[in-house]
């Protein structure tokens, strides 16, 4: 806590990091193409900033597999082919499986309102954009991926939860495609229902419930 008239000595956003938290909300809210050339030296001159700086926080996003680097054409906005979207959603599988599995094995008689508490709350935002703000796509999914890391962050295993937070901006990405393909309404619904099944079937609905949505996002390819 900073006492009035005290300095504040906590660390202040660095301009690269400033540009890439600019750059992934427009690469997460569809403004960049999938697959879109992020020229540095058309950023450095929009944004006022040196070819380093821009460098800097388009290595950022690389790490955070946002963008990646492209022979001869520099960096591109991340373009997720079905055997990428099939590959992350066996990751997101097993740690959530994992999750239920410990929850499960801990409360073999149903989850307590302790741990469905947060969960619930994380749907009841789903609920409250689906009913006033179902067109901000980038809100929604945001609350969508809040849900399953609610699940997760459930079974009280910190490891677990950081691996799932270090794909937040890989999972964000995902979910982004899922629009072209359904739309909010009946979001908040489906996943009262999966919270349901969670406790009566396990793992298996884990697998279930992200096959369906793999399904969606791979549809294109299978036409």
């Amino acid at each position: 806590m900073t006492h009035a008239g005290a300095p504040d000595h906590s660390p202040r956003p660095t301009a690269a990091s400033r540009l890439a938290t600019t750059l992934r909300e427009r690469i997460l809210e569809g403004s960049y193409a999938r697959g879109q050339s992020l020229r540095e030296e058309h950023l450095a001159a929009e944004f006022g900033l040196s070819r380093h700086t821009v460098r800097t926080a388009l290595a950022a996003l690389a790490a955070e597999r946002l963008v990646h680097s492209a022979p001869y054409k520099g960096v591109e906005v991340t373009k997720l082919d079905d055997a990428e979207i099939r590959a992350m959603q066996d990751l997101r599988c097993a740690l959530e499986s994992e999750a239920v599995r410990i929850l499960n094995a801990r409360h073999p008689q149903g989850w307590p309102d302790a741990v469905r508490r947060p969960i619930l709350a994380a749907i009841a935002r789903v609920r409250e954009l689906e009913a006033h703000d179902p067109d901000s796509w980038r809100l929604v999914e945001t609350a969508h991926a809040a849900v399953h890391q609610a699940i997760i962050d459930a079974a009280g295993s910190p490891r677990i939860s950081t691996a799932a937070r270090s794909l937040e901006s890989e999972v964000r990405l995902l979910l982004a495609g899922a629009h072209e393909h359904y739309g909010a309404a009946g979001l908040a619904d489906d996943h009262e229902d999966y919270l349901r099944l969670l406790e009566r079937e396990g793992p298996a609905a884990v697998r279930t419930h992200l096959d369906a949505l793999t399904a969606h996002l791979v549809a294109d390819s299978l036409t």
